[in-house]
């Protein structure tokens, strides 16, 4: 079997360092799969998508991960297995970072299995890999035959001494004032994520504006990679199966009921009730409507009612300025804190918003408490940890419990991004400090 010449394309990102994409040599028997490389960081993205869709299936099951081997650094592992295992809480939150900017752009009814693997096969102590693994996704689904409707990228855009730099280094972000990590197609900006100590408004434009000039080049860079490599059509697809005449009764049964409850300012516990009790009225509709709908389509009709209801949902909201619960756009729900009701942690408060409740507990230890952070780049230390955790019965649920999920570890990184820009620097605190918040 003869397989096409490997093609690459390489491009300058603004300031003389330059970005090479590579295909056909790598991963042959994925349906797409490139190597991005930046000084002596290269990372390897494989996209593969099934061909035949799960039975029942109403969502598009696509899985992000990326992983950082340590060979690729010259390091084994620490350990007793002494070999990669778990995604560290580094590469979920690089994971989730590609995993939002490419979950828009496939097809509304493609629900086939999708997975994205993005590896660090090769590190350079200066190069911060996250700022590329979008690129890397995003060139892969580009050469693939898979319906994607991209290409998108990811840069870095941090202020530094007053100047904005796309993707810098590792020890010059250490300068930086304002870190940003933007996602955008060659029309839009899709994600924004960062941190920064204090910036005006039109800072923040002008770093989007940077940032999305740096992400054009990219997208058309995989355009052109594509197109050296043979422009593939995307692959013919059979939508997941739908009923239009089903779809329409639905919407005629229930879109007034929907409004009629969500115009209605109840509390969340009654008005999830009343949609519940909105839900099992319609399928006795239905059932007697249609007596011989099939088996397999009787999924439809939940997936057709959230959809309704989460159309009427939006609109009530957009055209009569109101939300839910009854509050105008500008309020906020009421807002309760007490502290000191547990005696023994170092530190405790209630946190309660309309319905919404957390507890937070803060505890001090000492240098000997630090979370070491083994990473293929090396080890090092951290003093401050932030740990958010959603049990199940938060909201009225019952799940088993395993451990954090990557949506507990992204919004932890959130809430710790912004507290840390207020405590105190490493070199003076002399605690470590752990906050959890349940």
């Amino acid at each position: 079997m003869s397989y096409p010449q490997p093609k690459s394309h390489t491009f300058d990102i603004g300031d003389g360092r330059e970005i090479t994409i590579e295909t056909g040599k790598m991963a042959r028997q994925a349906d797409g799969s490139v190597t991005v490389r930046m000084g002596d960081c290269i990372l390897l993205a494989t996209v593969v998508s099934a061909t035949e869709m799960r039975d029942g299936i109403s969502f598009f099951p696509l899985s992000v991960d990326y992983q950082e081997k340590f060979a690729s650094a010259g390091r084994i592992p620490g350990g007793f297995l002494k070999r990669e295992s778990r995604p560290s809480n580094y590469e979920i939150l690089i994971s989730r970072l590609v995993d939002r900017a490419l979950r828009p752009l496939f097809p509304d009814e493609y629900f086939f299995d999708t997975q994205v693997l993005i590896t660090m096969i090769s590190a350079d102590p200066e190069i911060m890999p996250d700022a590329m693994a979008a690129l890397a996704a995003s060139a892969a689904l580009t050469v693939s035959d898979i319906p994607f409707q991209g290409p998108i990228s990811e840069v870095r855009v941090a202020r530094i001494n007053g100047e904005f730099i796309i993707n810098p280094s590792v020890s010059a972000l250490e300068e930086a004032d304002m870190d940003l990590i933007v996602a955008a197609t060659e029309e839009n900006i899709m994600m924004v994520e960062g941190e920064m100590s204090e910036a005006s408004e039109q800072d923040m434009l002008d770093a989007l504006k940077i940032a999305h000039d740096a992400i054009i080049i990219q997208c058309k860079a995989q355009k052109e990679l594509a197109e050296a490599f043979g422009l593939k059509e995307n692959r013919v697809f059979e939508p997941a199966e739908g009923n239009e005449e089903l779809k329409a009764k639905v919407e005629e049964l229930v879109k007034d009921k929907v409004y009629e409850v969500a115009s209605s300012g109840t509390s969340k516990h009654e008005r999830k009730e009343k949609f519940k009790a909105i839900k099992e009225e319609l399928k006795e509709q239905i059932a007697e409507l249609f007596p011989e709908l099939p088996e397999e389509e009787e999924g439809l009709i939940s997936k057709y009612y959230h959809k309704i209801e989460k159309h009427v949902i939006r609109e009530m909201v957009m055209n009569d300025r109101s939300r839910l619960d009854g509050r105008e756009l500008d309020e906020v729900r009421p807002l309760a804190m007490e502290i000191d009701l547990l005696p023994s942690p170092h530190g405790c408060a209630l946190f309660t918003r309309g319905e919404t409740q957390s507890i937070c507990t803060v505890t001090l230890g000492t240098k000997m408490d630090e979370k070491m952070i083994d990473k293929a780049s090396g080890l090092s230390y951290n003093k401050f940890m932030l740990h958010y955790n959603f049990p199940p019965f938060s909201t009225g649920e019952t799940k088993p419990m395993r451990g954090p999920g990557r949506r507990e570890i992204g919004h932890g990184n959130l809430a710790l991004r912004a507290l840390k820009e207020v405590m105190p620097a490493p070199e003076d605190n002399p605690y470590t400090i752990r906050v959890v918040s349940d």
